[in-house]
């Protein structure tokens, strides 16, 4: 696997996990990699970067989310599916440097790794959407 992929898979992990508990990012991350002893520093450094980034943009990021997420809110969506969208969203919308079809084919992957039967579906139909109206990388 990847070093990004990798790196996007915890980071979707950790963003769960404080979704579900809510607890300091910093904390939630340390923790994390006390138990992963596989990841490298450029992971460890990516993930972060996605974490902190997501959370600091939260408000932003799920304005976004909501404003294409036809009759779903998104406090009733699955917490797998709403935290790869923030995920995806913030790379879209704040990482350059990354091809918007490499954000959404990851993302699409993560919600089929880790969501429900049509968690692929809808976080593809969503990021599409965002992406081929609204996204301007910064």
């Amino acid at each position: 696997m990847r070093k990004r992929t990798q790196a996007r898979e915890i980071a979707l992990k950790i963003l769960y996990q404080i979704d579900v508990v809510p607890q300091d990012a910093k904390k939630a991350a340390e923790d994390f990699f006390s138990y992963d002893q596989d990841s490298d520093s450029e992971i460890k450094e990516f993930a972060n970067k996605l974490i902190s980034g997501t959370l600091d943009s939260l408000e932003t990021l799920d304005k976004k989310i909501a404003e294409f997420a036809a009759n779903w809110e998104l406090d009733r969506m699955a917490v797998v599916d709403r935290n790869v969208l923030r995920l995806a969203c913030f790379e879209l919308m704040f990482l350059a440097d990354i091809p918007s079809k490499v954000t959404i084919n990851e993302a699409v992957d993560l919600a089929k790794k880790y969501g429900g039967i049509d968690s692929g579906k809808f976080v593809n139909g969503i990021l599409d959407k965002i992406n081929k109206t609204d996204i301007k990388k910064s």
